[in-house]
């Protein structure tokens, strides 16, 4: 319960920031343009997407350009989600008050995918509108949606530990951007020699296993990764506040 009010206190704040508001505006009038250049580029040029279809060159194509978009907007929701506690002087308050360090964590960090998931789903109505019209590949669009959350989870895991590093908001966003740029292009480092090697980068790639739901491929492999990913990040923030509450008592 106590994970739940958190979390709509977190999602309230974000809510009456006119940052969120901004982030969110610019976020669907991006992609609106984009689907407007895809759907318009597959109706000009069918018989040259005949192979691929509708679902392929437009939804596809929307979810990766989404993807990338979450890469450079999720920092600034992150970034104040600690770091503004410390700066404020607040951050001893939550402290002393009778709640558990995890819920806390976990509050905060459900407030903000709460967020993300509300976007996702303003996402998605673009190419849900094409059923009225045509029909779709439900099962690449649902993992391609399912994708896109995972990965907007993933990201929010990285920026809220990160802010539990510093008071300053912009130096999160900083190094939260850094952070989740590695893991998406750390596969990169995977053409070398060394097999050994070339798997663990592949493996670590972010942008990897996000193509693979984009594109269809459901698998395991790749819900486990992001389950990892989230799981990794949220406890490390847990072990640095509990270790603040350990200074501060």
């Amino acid at each position: 319960m106590k994970i739940f009010i958190i979390a709509s206190n977190e999602l309230r704040r974000l809510f009456c920031s006119p940052l969120a508001w901004i982030i969110l505006a610019i976020v669907q009038f991006t992609l609106a343009v984009f689907f407007y250049v895809y759907l318009s580029q597959y109706l000009e040029n069918q018989a040259s997407f005949i192979n691929q279809g509708l679902t392929k060159v437009v939804i596809t194509g929307l979810m990766h350009t989404a993807g990338t978009l979450f890469l450079l907007v999720t920092p600034f929701l992150t970034m104040r989600i600690f770091s503004d506690e410390m700066r404020n002087g607040t951050m001893k308050l939550l402290l002393s008050s009778p709640i558990s360090v995890s819920e806390l964590v976990l509050g905060k960090f459900t407030g903000v995918v709460a967020f993300m998931f509300c976007m996702v789903l303003m996402i998605g109505l673009m190419p849900a509108s094409l059923y009225f019209g045509t029909e779709l590949d439900t099962g690449q669009f649902i993992s391609g949606m399912f994708g896109l959350l995972c990965l907007a989870a993933s990201f929010v895991s990285i920026g809220l530990f990160i802010s539990t590093l510093t008071q300053f908001p912009a130096a999160a966003a900083a190094s939260t951007y850094f952070v989740i740029l590695m893991f998406w292009i750390v596969h990169i480092a995977a053409n070398t020699d060394n097999q050994l090697l070339s798997s663990i980068f592949n493996y670590l790639s972010v942008l990897r296993h996000y193509n693979q739901l984009v594109e269809g491929l459901f698998s395991t492999v790749d819900v486990v990764y992001f389950i990892i990913l989230v799981s990794t990040f949220t406890m490390l923030s847990i072990w640095r506040i509990d270790s603040m509450r350990s200074y501060h008592w």
